[in-house]
């Protein structure tokens, strides 16, 4: 409760107020409502007007801030609420990749562990022994064959011991790892007149010991592809002829690996040469695509003749077909780069 001086309001006039602030805010429900501060009144002015004008005045600028206080909890609890819900759902998709890549806990490939290159020259070297067989010597093919065989397999495993049967060569085409033991090993022979393709099944033990684990399957041999229709359909048979005689120069330093020689052919790519493993006998022809004057890629057939055989002339030709890209500075062609040519239809 205040007292307040009754002057100016006549002498037998006391007046005693009671402020209605402790009330108002123990009345309000919101932290952010502070009781505004009331105003000055005038000298002579009532306690009614001032007090009202001074109450909205303050009150007007309080509740300014309480609103943006407001704002601002309201943000901070939409951001706490959103990272709540956002940390659980990242780590469920993390574990998820996790499982799907290469982390600790992704699943692995199949075959992994499996000596594949070991697996692969084992099964070479137990095949070149069991597709070469002769009833004249079924004992050497015998004792052989242990090496390769576990304990207790046929002796000749699968062979009735009749006839024979020899391979020119052996090679490994693939190995099929089916787990971290086991695999099969495809190899191709070759005998006089056909191809055989034959699986060889080899369990892997831990610490690099191998074993035939069953009997080989003869699979069909390969076939032969069918080569896609191409070759230069837009010959530009000018520049074929222009560069005829420099090619042949070219291959005949080319066949004796002179580098002084090539090195007055060459872009500023060093080019090897053959080393006279060969004589050059004939540019035989020339395929150039029509494109840009200054740099082609053109296929050169050349003849070449081999070492060794009867007669004066030495041995056999081959017909041998290279990629070159040739560039041309002023009036004279180098050659950039040699190679060998996928260009199906090459002479």
């Amino acid at each position: 409760m205040a007292r307040r001086s009754a002057v100016g309001r006549g002498r037998d006039t006391a007046v005693v107020e009671e402020t209605a602030a402790p009330a108002a805010l123990a009345a309000s429900a919101d932290p952010w409502d502070a009781p505004a501060p009331e105003r000055r009144r005038g000298r002579s002015g009532g306690s009614g007007g001032g007090s009202r004008g001074g109450g909205r005045w303050g009150g007007s600028g309080g509740r300014w801030w309480v609103w943006v206080g407001r704002a601002v909890l309201w943000a901070l609890i939409l951001v706490i609420l959103v990272n709540g819900i956002r940390a659980p759902f990242e780590r469920f998709t993390a574990d998820d990749g996790d499982s799907a890549g290469t982390g600790a806990t992704a699943k692995p490939e199949k075959g992994a562990g499996f000596p594949s290159s070991a697996a692969g020259a084992f099964a070479l070297q137990f095949a070149n022994v069991y597709l070469n067989y002769d009833q004249k010597n079924a004992p050497g093919r015998e004792a052989q064959l242990r090496t390769f065989l576990p304990d207790g397999a046929d002796a000749q495993f699968g062979w009735n011991g009749v006839g024979t049967l020899q391979v020119q060569s052996v090679q490994v085409a693939g190995v099929d790892a089916r787990d971290a033991h086991n695999g099969t090993v495809t190899v191709l022979a070759r005998t006089a007149d056909k191809w055989l393709r034959l699986s060889v099944p080899v369990y892997a033990a831990n610490g690099g010991a191998l074993v035939v684990s069953g009997r080989p399957a003869l699979l069909p041999p390969p076939t032969k592809a069918a080569l896609p229709q191409g070759g230069v359909q837009d010959r530009d048979t000018a520049l074929e002829n222009e560069l005829q005689p420099f090619l042949g120069t070219f291959f005949q330093a080319y066949a004796s690996g002179d580098q002084a020689a090539l090195s007055r052919f060459s872009d500023g790519t060093p080019i090897a040469g053959l080393a006279g493993s060969v004589s050059y006998v004939q540019v035989k022809e020339v395929v150039a695509a029509k494109g840009a004057a200054d740099e082609r890629t053109v296929t050169a057939t050349v003849g070449w003749q081999l070492p060794g055989g009867a007669g004066a002339g030495g041995g056999g030709e081959l017909d041998q077909a290279y990629e070159l890209t040739v560039v041309k500075k002023g009036t004279t062609w180098y050659v950039r780069d040699i190679r060998g040519t996928t260009e199906p239809n090459a002479s």
